[in-house]
């Protein structure tokens, strides 16, 4: 098959063309920086997450009986012996635990302590399995039958805290410093005999590592290359009956946008660090999309899909970000829909919705993550939205505990419903289909078609092109695409039920029920017409001028007001040059050398009082939006499609009423 060719017209629809051409005019790598594992073998990695401690009680002697959250918090690896049948069943290809090292209660502590000993977040002994979640024997035998289910085993690595009562290596070794965060380069040596001593002693396959950005970067090249060495001396027998090294994927978890994932996991092009991190931008873009975000914002569309996709060019070359819907720490999705008052479990949407977002993720190129229960819409009943901060984490309905719910295993915890059952079916189905097309998990990615109500996707990889259509609306509707715009002369064929799609009058007719996907196989590839945006990041008028003098006056703001955000330079700070400073005619500005990348902000007063935002949460370069008051959970979204220096300007009335916020690039 011929992979198609691609040209540029120029139009004027908006893309982040701008990212995609900083990407290609990238340095080269080191050839070896990420090669074990591969690009292939991590992009292909269907995992499953699975909380410990809340999951399933297998062992009624090993039980905690309390934590965080609202399981029985009875779980234990024998619960999840029992359940890799199941999990198998599914089609992922790995699992990750939660920490299973000891934490041993210090005297006198805390029935909070008592929770957070529960979650193994906080380790005494990171060379014992928690006698309360089983022993040593039940660890080997849980890695051993998860190889011959054709699973990876992942562990939990908390690389930077630990409990203060904590027991030395089998060699001798301490971490050094605080106990959160621990001090490097000092605490590394130990941190490495943990890397490689379960790897050596279970076989597991790698590690996912808690709060990345507590280890300097240095650092986690030095445990990086401890994990892959590790990995190469030892080897087990695989599902097909041949002697493998484990895996070594290490998958970073931080938190925050685009440019600190970088900053703190990935490094730079040229001096590449760790190789995967979890992709959480991505994740807040899905959940918007198809429900509503813990802070009840939603709304979006396909554009705010492709937006969000886009922005991987941010990335270095190197990067695998992992998408995932949910964990351990977020509202399950589920609940987040009955948040945003969109759908419940009996209605016909809630179930449409769950199978957009993973279809999304199974079209995702990068490794992708299940939490356990996604695969069923799971959700913790009568949980839509916060109770009050002071009893929420002593009755586990806060946003960060709840999700950590009892899981509902077909056969051995809970009977489906038919509803369960059926989304169950057709995400084992989805897995099955992105194991057989490497397209999906492997491809190269071009935006074709992105609105308020259609995502459309092509991609290739080797001899295979497709592409990948999602409706992001709650309504029926029919697309009609071009054969020059999918790179397509010929039939579709429907990858999941083999119909055929052929041209009428030259056009393909693209029919999409709400919320359904459709993956296309391309079977006669042609040349692929990429339209390329003109689009200007200046406004015009006052607002967008870099010049305007500085009045010696304050306005009608009686308070200094910052731009404060997530960005690099400030980290939701109020620094000095992100000060506003006034301008005349109601207008405030500063100006910023700013780093491309997408961002979320208010426009505050160091007090929080007052506080300002866009009324439509979202500004784009060279527009004009209204300006409202702020408040928490109502941030702006920025897109900086290309670095270099920013004006950002507010107004407001004679009295202070907020009136209008621009950002424009200074020309």
């Amino acid at each position: 098959m011929i992979k198609p060719t691609y040209s540029l017209l120029t139009t004027g629809v908006l893309s982040l063309s701008l990212f995609a051409s900083q990407a290609q005019s990238s340095p080269a790598i080191p050839s070896d920086a990420c090669q074990f594992p591969s690009a292939a073998q991590t992009n292909e990695l269907r995992t499953y997450q699975i909380m410990v401690e809340s999951f399933v009680d297998g062992d009624n002697k090993a039980n905690y009986g309390d934590g965080y959250g609202t399981s029985h918090h009875n779980g234990d690896l024998q619960g999840i012996i029992n359940s890799l049948d199941y999990i198998q069943s599914l089609g992922v290809n790995a699992i990750w635990l939660t920490p299973i090292f000891a934490s041993t209660p210090i005297e006198g502590q805390s029935h909070w302590d008592d929770k957070l000993d529960a979650t193994g977040y906080f380790a005494s002994d990171y060379f014992k399995i928690d006698p309360k979640f089983g022993t040593l024997e039940q660890a080997k035998s849980l890695v051993e039958e998860a190889h011959k289910r054709g699973l990876y085993v992942f562990f939990d690595g908390v690389f930077g805290h630990h409990k203060s009562n904590i027991v030395p290596s089998p060699s001798g070794l301490t971490p050094h410093g605080p106990n959160n965060p621990v001090s490097y380069p000092q605490s590394l040596p130990f941190y490495q005999e943990v890397a490689s001593y379960w790897i050596k002693e279970l076989k597991i396959d790698g590690w996912r590592l808690d709060q990345a950005y507590q280890v300097p970067t240095q650092d986690w090249i030095k445990l990086k290359n401890t994990v892959q060495q590790a990995s190469k001396s030892v080897m087990y027998k695989n599902q097909q009956g041949q002697q493998v090294h484990p895996l070594g994927y290490m998958v970073a978890e931080i938190w925050n946008n685009q440019n600190y994932i970088t900053e703190h996991g990935y490094g730079s092009k040229e001096h590449p660090v760790l190789c995967s991190a979890f992709d959480f931008p991505m994740r807040y873009r899905l959940v918007e999309t198809f429900a509503v975000n813990e802070n009840g914002i939603g709304e979006r569309g396909g554009d705010w899909l492709a937006q969000g996709m886009d922005l991987h060019s941010l990335y270095p070359k190197h990067a695998r970000p992992n998408l995932m819907l949910g964990n351990h720490d977020l509202v399950r999705f589920g609940d987040l829909l009955q948040r945003g008052y969109i759908a419940q479990p009996k209605d016909e949407s809630y179930w449409q919705r769950h199978l957009a977002a993973i279809s999304f993720m199974t079209a995702y190129t990068g490794p992708i993550t299940l939490y356990y229960g996604d695969e069923i819409g799971d959700e913790v009943a009568h949980f839509s939205d916060k109770v009050p901060n002071d009893i929420c984490a002593a009755q586990g309905w806060c946003d960060d505990h709840v999700a950590r719910s009892s899981a509902k295993i077909e056969g051995l915890t809970a009977n489906l419903t038919t509803q369960q059952t059926q989304l169950k079916q057709q995400v084992t189905q989805l897995m099955a289909l992105r194991a057989a097309n490497p397209v999906l998990s492997q491809g190269e990615r071009l935006s074709i078609l992105a609105t308020q109500d259609v995502y459309i996707d092509h991609k290739s990889y080797q001899d295979q092109s497709m592409i990948f259509v999602l409706s992001t609306s709650n309504k029926p509707q029919t697309i009609t695409l071009k054969p020059e715009q999918i790179g397509s002369s010929g039939t579709l064929v429907d990858m999941r039920s083999n119909e055929n799609i052929d041209p009428i009058q030259g056009d393909y007719q693209i029919t999409l029920l709400p919320f359904s996907a459709q993956f296309l196989s391309i079977k006669q590839p042609t040349k692929l017409v990429v339209k390329k945006a003109q689009v200007s990041l200046s406004g015009n008028g006052f607002l967008a001028q870099c010049d305007n003098p500085t009045l010696d006056e304050t306005g009608p703001i009686d308070k200094p007001l910052y731009v404060v955000g997530d960005f690099t330079d400030s980290g939701w700070k109020h620094v000095a040059a992100r000060q506003f400073n006034y301008k005349g005619k109601g207008v405030y500005q500063v100006i910023v050398d700013e780093q491309a990348g997408s961002y979320r902000m208010q426009y505050a007063s160091k007090d929080w009082k007052p506080q300002f935002t866009s009324a439509t949460l979202e500004v784009s370069a060279g527009k004009t939006n209204q300006l409202k008051y702020g408040g928490y959970g109502k941030d702006t979204a920025a897109l900086i499609p290309e670095s270099g220096k920013y004006v950002w300007s507010l107004q407001f009335s004679d009295s202070g009423s907020p009136k209008k916020i621009m950002l424009s690039k200074c020309k």
